[in-house]
């Protein structure tokens, strides 16, 4: 921080590590709330990224920090969005500035970053099944810590969620759950009376006391201790709404006020001190958005958001084409219009996916299930079953989390789902979390499936037209993030041919196949190739499964090199060209060499797309180097 941050942050400035947060009063805890807050905003204002959620917990993020002796004991973030207060105690503070950036800090918990993150987590709902690995694990190798789970309400949609609820409930271990809701309000006094209530029964003599009460009921007939238990659970659930929770073994307290820290710190030191005889849920009540105007009256509570300016919150957005998430939404509108059939099926991701677009027009017609991809595929199963045409539109990222129900559910049933596939390929400034590296690998492998990736906007919008009126086998599209190339689409659009490619331009040395949004490097590399006399024909594949056999075995005989490239994984359009060519048309009595373009076998780090893409070596320049060195010609290599 520079000298003048460090005249405002008049606490802050004197915090490395949680303990010197111990080192606090309670009024001094209230003003560092707030600086964080501030110093919060003021960062992300710079790099963009999640602060929504952030704004929201940073009075917990404190107290739990005040209270629990990390990092010994552990705090297990779900998700990751709401962890840029966590970042700024635990010795990050001057970090911050580097959020999301090139070889900067994540914009989610990382184990490599900090000894304060136990655990790395960017998708939802995994907190608590981790939560209870660690503490099972720790009581095996009999280390003395506490556990605690932070998951939002948001990830509580998920099964994955409830699976570890009840197995950490039937397991009666002292795993603490904090529920952070900042989908519900609480009046004033209410949330006077649940913070008393909730002080009271997370305390050792109320449990104790409880405990005694049920040991005496059971002396009585089974009719009046049925009776007792019941009238217990009533008032309980009248107060706090847990009766779910403490049916799956869980100590229920809540809800209390998450912006109140003579609420919070009570509690959570009950809960700390008095664990030990099985798991508790704490449910916390907070604000997305806490403490910034803009923020708090925004749709989305800046969930997620660029650079902005922090007196007016407007987003320092560039002109640019139009997105290709957009692309999708409103082509998908257009057809959706003559066909009744069509529907559409996103998981938690309504504006992420476009689909609030298309939520606004056909609103019956369009299916949030929250954040339950295993769901989505299967319910998106049974509405194919019944004739509809539903669309799930999904990130490839997290269409990873449904891979047995696209296999089980759509495959082996050959149900006609058509998968729209966004953040294809490495997405930026949520790194290898998100990136889309996977999914031609996995559809492409399954038998039944149509499998495509769009080079440009028309190509989507002929992608989509496609599947629209393919009813015989499940389909899938994939298109990456970011603007499109600003290419005018006419309608009506035309369906493309199942299973055939097309040529770009013609060369007469080598060939290069394009699978995806590589095509651009690809013209920029045949370009730049021509310095070295190399005269290139390059070719759009358009589909993965089935492949043009026709044009590449075209492609095979007319060119000394044929080069495949997409944004994906080994397994994918490369491997499925080798395979045909070795064992159809045997490549192996032909001088054409062949060389595949893929990413690498690693995981790559947050950073922009092109950067991201130059450690890949497949930007144009390392599509160069590629060539001239499987043409062996050694001079003049150009630096990536």
């Amino acid at each position: 921080m520079n000298k003048e941050k460090k005249q405002i942050y008049k606490f802050l400035n004197n915090i490395e590590t949680p303990n010197d947060v111990k080192k606090l009063t309670n009024k001094e805890l209230e003003l560092l709330c707030n600086e964080v807050r501030s110093f919060m905003i003021d960062n992300v204002s710079k790099t963009g990224g999640h602060l929504g959620a952030g704004l929201g917990v940073v009075e917990l993020t404190i107290a739990l920090h005040y209270i629990f002796k990390t990092p010994n004991d552990q705090l297990i973030w779900d998700v990751g969005h709401q962890t840029y207060p966590h970042k700024i105690l635990t010795k990050r503070k001057n970090m911050m500035h580097t959020l999301r950036q090139g070889k900067g800090l994540s914009g989610f918990t990382k184990r490599s970053e900090s000894i304060y993150d136990p655990f790395g987590a960017a998708h939802a709902s995994t907190s608590i099944s981790a939560a209870l690995g660690i503490l099972v694990g720790s009581k095996i190798r009999k280390k003395n810590k506490k556990v605690v789970a932070v998951i939002g309400d948001g990830a509580m949609t998920a099964g994955m969620a409830y699976e570890a609820l009840n197995n950490a409930g039937a397991m009666k271990y002292p795993l603490i759950v904090i529920l952070n809701d900042n989908d519900m309000s609480i009046a004033p006094p209410v949330g006077a009376m649940s913070a008393y209530l909730s002080k009271l029964i997370s305390s050792g003599p109320y449990r104790g006391l409880r405990n005694a009460a049920s040991q005496l009921a059971k002396r009585f007939p089974k009719k009046i201790a049925l009776t007792a238990k019941k009238a217990e659970e009533y008032a309980r659930g009248f107060f706090t709404g847990g009766t779910l929770f403490e049916e799956l073994g869980f100590y229920y307290i809540g809800p209390i006020d998450g912006h109140n820290l003579n609420h919070l710190l009570p509690i959570l030191k009950n809960a700390r001190d008095h664990s030990k005889k099985g798991p508790v849920l704490i449910h916390v009540v907070t604000k997305k958005g806490k403490g910034y105007m803009p923020a708090e009256k925004s749709n989305d509570k800046f969930h997620g958001v660029g650079k902005f300016n922090i007196l007016t919150g407007k987003q320092n957005k560039a002109e640019s084409n139009q997105s290709y998430t957009k692309v999708f939404a409103e082509n998908l509108i257009k057809i959706a219009k003559n066909d009744k059939k069509i529907c559409a099926i996103t998981a938690a991701m309504p504006s992420g996916t476009g689909l609030d677009i298309f939520m606004k027009k056909y609103p019956t017609r369009t299916f949030d299930v929250g954040i339950a991809e295993q769901h989505a595929i299967t319910f998106a199963a049974g509405l194919a079953c019944e004739g509809m045409k539903p669309f799930a539109a999904i990130y490839s990222t997290f269409l990873q989390r449904a891979y047995d129900q696209v296999v089980h559910d759509v495959a082996i049933q050959n149900l006609p789902v058509r998968f729209a596939i966004d953040r294809a390929g490495l997405v930026g400034a949520d790194g290898a979390t998100h990136a889309g590296s996977f999914d031609i690998a996995f559809l492409s492998n399954l038998p039944n499936f149509i499998t495509m990736a769009a080079s440009d906007d028309l190509e989507l919008a002929r992608m989509i037209r496609t599947c629209a009126d393919i009813n015989h086998a499940p389909s899938a599209f994939r298109y990456p993030r970011g603007s499109g190339l600003g290419i005018e689409i006419k309608y009506p659009i035309k369906k493309l041919a199942i299973g055939k490619g097309k040529i770009i331009q013609e060369g007469n040395d080598i060939a290069i196949i394009s699978y995806g949004a590589r095509l651009q490097e690809v013209k920029l590399a045949s370009k730049k190739l021509k310095e070295y006399k190399i005269s290139t024909t390059i070719a759009d594949a358009r589909f993965c499964k089935p492949l043009d056999k026709k044009l590449i075995i075209e492609l095979c005989k007319n060119h000394k090199l044929l080069v495949t490239i997409e944004e994906g994984s080994i397994g994918g359009f490369g491997s499925h060209v080798l395979n045909f060519l070795i064992n159809e048309y045997n490549i192996l009595l032909h001088k054409t060499l062949i060389d595949c373009i893929y990413l690498p076998d690693k995981f790559i780090d947050h950073d922009t797309p092109y950067n991201m893409y130059n450690v890949a070596n497949m930007n144009s320049e390392g599509i160069i180097n590629r060539v001239l060195r499987k043409l062996n010609i050694k001079k003049n290599l150009i630096k990536v």
